[in-house]
C-alpha cells in the first residue's frame, strides 16, 4: 500500500480570548484530529494554524508544543477580517504521511461544526 501526504481540516472555537482558553481548545482539537486518523508524531508533515482576528492571547501553535510535536514545522496566521465570519474560531490544518486508500477524518468541534457540518460525523468505532 502507497503512502502520500494528506490535508487533515480542523476548528474549533475558543468561549473567551485568554491563553489558556486558546491552548486548550487546539490542543482537544488537535488530540482528536490524531486519534481520528491514527497518525503519530512521525506521520506528520506540517500543521498550519490560523485564528480569527479577535484571538490575540496565544498562538495556537503553542498547543502543538506543549504536546510534544516539537519536530514538526508549525505556522500561525490570522485571518482576514470577514463580515459574518465565526468570531473566536481557530482553525489546523494538517498535514501527514497516510495510506493513499486510508479515509481521512476532519473535526470541527464546538461551534465550528457549523463550517462544515457536513464533515462532522465521527469515524467508525
Amino acid at each position: 500500500m502507497s503512502e502520500r501526504i494528506r490535508a487533515i481540516r480542523g476548528a474549533i472555537t475558543v468561549p473567551v480570548d485568554t491563553a489558556e482558553e486558546v491552548t486548550s481548545a487546539t490542543r482537544l482539537v488537535l488530540e482528536d484530529m490524531i486519534a481520528r486518523n491514527a497518525l503519530s508524531p512521525d506521520d506528520m508533515v506540517s500543521l498550519i494554524f490560523t485564528a480569527t482576528g479577535d484571538i490575540t492571547s496565544q498562538f495556537p501553535a503553542v498547543a502543538a508544543r506543549e504536546m510534544g510535536l516539537t519536530a514538526v514545522p508549525l505556522l500561525c496566521a490570522t485571518e482576514i477580517p470577514v463580515p459574518g465570519s465565526l468570531p473566536l474560531c481557530v482553525r489546523v490544518m494538517l498535514h501527514a504521511y497516510m495510506p493513499a486508500d486510508r479515509q481521512v477524518w476532519h473535526s470541527y468541534l464546538r461551534d465550528a461544526v457549523r463550517l462544515r457540518d457536513d464533515l462532522a460525523e465521527a469515524p467508525p468505532a
